[in-house]
Order: structure tokens, then C-alpha cells, then sequence
């Protein structure tokens, strides 16, 4: 069992909800990235999501691809994402790292290579935001290889059909969108994210995860009873990036998520 499976495995046991937090390799600087995710992990975090810096983030809203840009301009690159996860595997060889990003750089890598590498330096599994659900075959036949999970994508606005497919072929996690637009943007109507989200979570063979729109602690307590876990990503990335310590406002503001997760599943 790898690490995805068996820390969602684990969180299930004893009843509590995953938090998964988004962050830019290479921002708020290069040196801050692996000393975040520890401080992270300190803080609750129970799987590490790692955004690999692309020039063309569609699905990004503004936070993050200025992150992404900030990264971009310090030279960050997938083999600089990959010696962070190398890194970060010196000292945590337990919590899992999932690559949030676009299908470009995989594809220039080479997909047997880039599965190889990912693997080699301890990732777990790997989203790609604009690989279409009916085109996955053999991205996925070469990361199955190397034992590195297809994490899916679903939205409001995924077709029925497609849906059926997301939750019938996901691998490690299902991340359910929690509103149409891109991350960060807009207000988050959580009574509806939460019914279509529990009906996805019902169809789904593995975990749910909603993310978009969750900033804080009532967001994440608020969609905590529909879903397995969230992701927060552009919250946490502005908090970073306007602190003179990213480590310290990486866990303080990871914290009260963490705290209200508790005390929803308690609830």
C-alpha cells in the first residue's frame, strides 16, 4: 500500500478529516520550500500538495499565478520540484506528496521518464489539471508502472458521464472543485458544494477532497461533513508570500483549519 492509501486508510480509522495544503515550489523562495512543508506537516497537514510553476496556469487565479510567475523567474524547473520532494524525503518518509500541475512539462520530460523520476524522488502522485478524463491511458499505464497514482479532477460542471468515469477510475483521491472559475476566485456557496459533493463522495471509490474556495477555518469546517478532507491553496500562498517568516505563517495559518477539522469530525 502506498503512502495516498495508506494515510487515507489511517484518517479513516479514527475518524478524521485529511487537510491537504497547496503550495508553490520555489515560493516564497526557493530555500523556503522544503522547510514550509515540514513546517506544514507540524502544523496538521496530512498529505502535501506541491505546484509545479507552469507559464500558462489556466486554472489558476491570480494568487497563484503570481506565485507561480515569482517561481518561474527564480528558475524553478520539475528537477528543482523534484530535489524539494528529495529533500523533504530525508526527514519525512511517511506523509504523502502529490504534484499539482499541467500537462506540458510531463509531456517535454517524456512521460516514462518524468514517471521515473517522480517516483525516484519520492513523489506519491501527480495531478495534472488540463488532462482531459477520457485521454488519461497512457499517462496512467506509465505512472501505474512506477507505482505513482493519476490524481482526478472533478467540477460542477463535469458532465454526468464524466463524473461516472472520475469516480468509477480515480486513483489515490478524488479533488472535487468546488466551484466553477479558477482557484481563489469568487464566493463560496457551501450548502451547494456540499450536496453536490456528497453525492460525488457517494459514487467515488476512493477519497473526496474539496478544494477552491476554502480560506479559513469555518470554510474548511463547513465542508468537512460532505468530503473526506480539503485542500487550501491560494489563502495559505497569500499568507506566505506577505510574511517576513513563510514558515511561521505557513503554521499559523494551517493550524485553526486543523483545529476546526477536528472538532467538526467530533461534532
Amino acid at each position: 500500500m502506498g503512502r495516498i492509501d495508506a494515510t487515507f486508510a489511517c484518517l479513516h480509522s479514527v475518524h478524521r478529516k485529511a487537510l491537504v495544503p497547496f503550495i508553490t515550489a520555489g515560493d516564497p523562495s526557493r530555500e523556503a520550500t522544503v522547510p514550509v512543508m515540514h513546517a506544514l506537516v507540524a502544523a496538521g497537514a496530512d498529505v502535501i500538495e506541491l505546484g509545479v510553476p507552469f507559464s500558462d496556469p489556466m486554472a489558476d487565479g491570480p494568487v497563484i499565478q503570481r506565485s507561480s510567475e515569482r517561481a518561474l523567474a527564480r528558475g524553478v524547473n520539475t528537477s528543482f520540484v523534484f530535489e524539494c520532494v528529495r529533500e523533504f524525503r530525508a526527514s519525512d518518509n511517511d506523509t504523502p506528496v502529490v504534484l499539482m500541475g499541467y500537462l506540458n512539462p510531463v509531456e517535454m520530460r517524456g512521460i516514462e521518464r518524468y514517471a521515473r523520476d517522480a517516483v525516484a524522488a519520492g513523489v506519491d502522485g501527480v495531478l495534472l489539471v488540463d488532462l482531459p478524463p477520457e485521454e488519461p491511458g497512457p499517462i496512467r499505464a506509465a505512472f501505474n508502472a512506477t507505482g505513482l497514482q493519476l490524481i482526478s479532477l472533478a467540477a460542477p460542471t463535469t458532465t454526468p458521464e464524466r463524473l461516472a468515469r472520475l469516480a468509477n477510475e480515480s486513483q489515490g483521491y478524488l479533488y472535487y472543485v468546488s466551484f466553477a472559475g479558477v482557484t481563489g476566485a469568487g464566493k463560496l456557496d457551501t450548502a451547494e458544494a456540499a450536496s453536490k459533493a456528497s453525492a460525488l463522495r457517494a459514487q467515488a471509490k476512493v477519497p473526496l477532497l474539496v478544494g477552491f474556495g476554502i480560506r479559513d477555518a469555518a470554510s474548511a469546517a463547513a465542508l468537512a461533513p460532505c468530503a473526506d478532507g480539503v485542500v487550501v491553496g491560494s489563502a495559505l500562498v497569500e499568507a506566505m508570500a506577505t510574511s517576513p517568516d513563510p514558515c511561521i505563517a505557513a503554521a499559523e495559518f494551517l493550524r485553526p483549519l486543523r483545529a476546526a477539522l477536528d472538532a467538526a469530525a467530533e461534532g
